[in-house]
């Protein structure tokens, strides 16, 4: 078997299915099997009923289908759920795609995935240039987060991110089809080769949602692979749609996302460097939020932002992190 594809749906009935619309063509340019398993995190509603009414009178059943899960555990295990049976199983695929419910795949995504991959044995995550429908590019490959990072990221400042650019967690989108080594790229779009599964393990259920694939990708460059990103391999990125979170929200974040962090800077970089991390973010933030206030900026951060970032952070909810 050539490669698994995992899509996770929690009532995106509807994008799920645009979404395998547009795979199916990609699915047809390769020889080898692909199959393509969308598992249902018990979303509630009439989701999975309308993917498999799709799949039933589209005629996708010989490459695609619908597992009901018994409850919405959350990303890593929705696509651990997915994929473990192929990858346990006595033939499994060389390749692992794992691709967000609210994406549309352009011609020849997975073509030039899987042959970055057979063409560089040493790297062993690959990940999609994201855009917008209009064919504008997300950010999708970045560096890992770190104390630096933090602070940067909090105070907004032009001269500190001058100053710690290259600490950046996002750096500028690059420019042409010339792949390009990352530390970690967005979860929406990215192939792993299976022996990355054998080395490293499933990806950590105790993430909900949110950093998962940075502790994964982290864990993976522990393993010694390299994880790289290939804007030839374009796919459109609905930002938010699924998750309910985007770039441009300004609702309170949810827990699990604070919980999410933490846990990553706990397990990743261990208790003093978590500890750091979130001084230097609470600290670079609460400068920003007394600028913004004296020079009267419009405020666009999510609601109780810094309050819930303090009341998430190591300093009140301790140094142990669960299990």
């Amino acid at each position: 078997m050539l490669a698994t594809v995992a899509i996770i749906n929690y009532r995106t009935g509807g994008l799920t299915v645009d979404c395998l619309a547009s795979l199916e063509p990609e699915i047809a340019r390769f020889e080898e099997t692909i199959h393509v398993r969308v598992v249902d995190n018990d979303s509630g509603d009439d989701s999975p009923d309308q993917i498999e009414q799709a799949i039933a009178e589209r005629s996708w059943g010989d490459w695609c289908s619908l597992v009901r899960l018994p409850k919405n555990g959350g990303f890593a295990y929705g696509n651990n759920e997915a994929i473990r049976p192929f990858v346990d199983s006595g033939d499994p695929p060389r390749y692992v795609w794992l691709l967000n419910p609210d994406t549309v795949v352009r011609p020849n995504a997975l073509v030039e995935l899987v042959r970055f991959l057979d063409a560089h044995p040493d790297v062993g995550i690959a990940g999609s240039r994201l855009e917008d429908p209009d064919g504008t590019p997300q950010r999708s490959a970045f560096r890992f987060p770190g104390v630096l990072s933090e602070f940067e990221a909090g105070t907004r400042l032009g001269p500190i991110t001058k100053l710690l650019r290259r600490f950046a967690i996002a750096p500028p989108v690059p420019v042409g089809d010339e792949p390009q080594p990352a530390d970690w790229m967005a979860g929406a779009s990215l192939l792993v080769r299976r022996e990355v599964f054998d080395q490293v393990g499933y990806m950590d259920e105790a993430y909900f949602m949110y950093f998962e694939e940075v502790a994964f990708c982290r864990e993976t460059m522990r393993a010694g692979f390299e994880r790289w990103y290939v804007p030839k391999s374009r796919v459109v990125h609905l930002v938010g749609q699924a998750s309910g979170i985007s770039g441009k929200v300004t609702k309170r974040m949810p827990t699990y996302w604070f919980d999410s962090r933490r846990r990553y800077f706990l397990t990743q970089l261990g208790t003093l460097r978590a500890t750091l991390a979130d001084a230097a973010w609470l600290t670079g933030f609460g400068l920003w939020r007394l600028r913004r206030r004296f020079q009267r900026k419009d405020d666009h951060d999510p609601q109780h932002l810094l309050a819930d970032s303090f009341r998430h952070s190591v300093f009140r909810r301790g140094w142990r992190v669960s299990a």
